[in-house]
């Protein structure tokens, strides 16, 4: 078992990360002695409750149903008065079992409940593994936008298990890779140095045929990452803005298309894509790092999303949580795995 931990100095909090490749059949007791004997609920998605309900028999399930448009006030609502008739108090836990869209509401409804409850995050997914079970961004989405409703709310502990990633279909699986690449482009800004760019440019057909030892040490290398962060920015007042590198535009992209045509990871590549042409645009960067960029990209054969109209996504970003005024801000990249902030108030003229 790898342990990585979490010590944030902002808040004074600090918290485990343990990465298990090898005693799967063992997260049910992992997860109890942690948390001893409190009361706890489980929310867990749908889908892994059905691949894996009988390793996962804990008490007081709340099974969610998949998508992220199951992210919304009428679940979590749901989830707080599940909360409430199974007596939780104060000194309890919730406990999220699934990927991203789990994590997020069943962290929102532990920092809300009863002014905030611990929380414990099992991620199923690679997403989740490397980005969003770490890191205590937690939140709903309303009609307005993607996780315009939220927290920040740090977990009592995260148990990673690398078995569950074996059951992805490879497009669930990919979308977890574009926030691996997104991880490669602002290495620098993380002040570590483990030139992610080339372990992916030299080990992309392991990772892509889920071999283990790889993705364990990849979940590792961007976990690590994401905690250089978030320990210096807990709550993205400055650097902690780095990590939205991809996701204006793609999460314009998700919100124009309703979260169902494509994955997050799908659009965040887009969004990759889509700030790159536009520091090259802006003589940011050279055509070569450009042609990196698209080679990589290239490599793990994301799905192409076309190029929606600007006039329609411009809105969409202007009311991004991340834009301020009438400026859209971008994390753009300046150098080989660098990247800065800019604002735009006119991209019609750029494009």
């Amino acid at each position: 078992m790898i342990e990585i931990n979490v010590n944030i100095k902002e808040s004074q909090i600090s918290y485990p990360i343990f990465i298990n490749n090898n005693n799967f059949s063992n997260i049910k007791n992992d997860v109890l002695n942690f948390i001893s004997k409190k009361n706890y609920v489980v929310i867990i998605s749908e889908k892994v409750s059905k691949l894996y309900g009988n390793l996962l028999d804990f008490d007081n399930i709340f099974v969610l149903k998949d998508g992220e448009n199951q992210k919304n006030f009428n679940n979590f609502n749901k989830i707080l008065n599940f909360c409430f008739k199974n007596k939780l108090t104060r000194d309890d836990v919730i406990i999220s079992i699934g990927g991203g869209v789990v994590g997020d509401i069943a962290g929102f409804a532990a920092a809300t409940y009863m002014r905030g409850i611990d929380y414990i995050q099992i991620p199923t997914t690679l997403l989740a593994c490397v980005d969003s079970s770490v890191g205590g961004k937690v939140a709903i989405n309303n009609s307005f936008g993607k996780n315009l409703v939220g927290a920040f709310h740090q977990p009592k502990a995260v148990f990673i298990y690398p078995e569950f990633l074996k059951t992805l279909s490879l497009r669930d699986f990919k979308t977890g890779l574009g926030e691996v690449i997104k991880y490669a482009f602002i290495e620098k800004n993380c002040e570590l140095d483990f030139n992610l760019l080339n372990f992916l440019d030299e080990n992309y057909s392991k990772i892509l045929n889920y071999d283990s030892s790889v993705l364990e040490h990849l979940i590792k290398l961007c976990i690590s990452l994401k905690i250089s962060v978030i320990e210096k920015d807990e709550k993205e007042s400055n650097l902690r803005r780095i990590l939205n590198f991809g996701h204006t535009y793609g999460h314009a992209i998700e919100k124009i298309t309703n979260y169902k045509k494509y994955t997050h990871g799908e659009c965040v590549v887009a969004g990759i894509i889509f700030a790159f042409n536009l520091a090259f645009k802006n003589n940011l960067i050279d055509k070569n790092y450009l042609f990196l960029m698209q080679d990589l990209i290239k490599k793990f054969d994301f799905k192409k999303i076309p190029d929606y109209d600007l006039k329609k996504i411009i809105p969409i970003m202007k009311t991004d949580k991340k834009s301020t005024s009438d400026k859209i801000r971008f994390i753009l990249p300046v150098d080989y795995s660098c990247v800065k902030e800019f604002f735009f108030d006119d991209l019609l003229t750029i494009f």
